[in-house]
């Protein structure tokens, strides 16, 4: 039997804002979504690219070189090792597509920062 899944509808069933669920597995990569709201903390991921994919909403992406605004059906990768730090002013679901390895909040540990485990639980 074939698994046929909506991120749009699991994002859009998540209760915490900035802890990604694991929704997918392509090869050495994890699809995830997220519902996020505020900021999450300056922070990089020295080996592994990022992509975000947003859903529904806006988000910021700041880096220090400057800010990259994406929308509902944009996406954007931020190269390994550059810092940056994501911002949604209002409610904004979004996909990410990520190395296994990558931790969620980088080289940064703090509240918000979720486990692999609990980015594993079921939805």
């Amino acid at each position: 039997m074939h698994s046929v899944l909506s991120p749009a509808a699991v994002a859009e069933s998540l209760t915490e804002y900035w802890s990604p669920r694991v929704i997918a597995e392509v090869d050495d990569n994890y699809v995830k979504v997220a519902k996020v709201k505020g900021t999450l903390a300056w922070h990089a991921h020295d080996d592994e690219d990022e992509l975000f994919f947003i859903l529904k909403g806006s988000l910021t992406i700041e880096m220090e070189s400057g800010a990259v605004e994406l929308s509902a059906g944009q996406a954007y990768v931020v190269p390994r090792g550059v810092r940056h730090n994501p911002v949604a002013a209002e409610e904004c679901h979004v996909m990410l597509i990520e190395r296994k390895t990558t931790r969620h909040t980088g080289d940064v540990v703090m509240e918000k920062t979720r486990s692999v485990t609990e980015q594993l639980r079921p939805v």
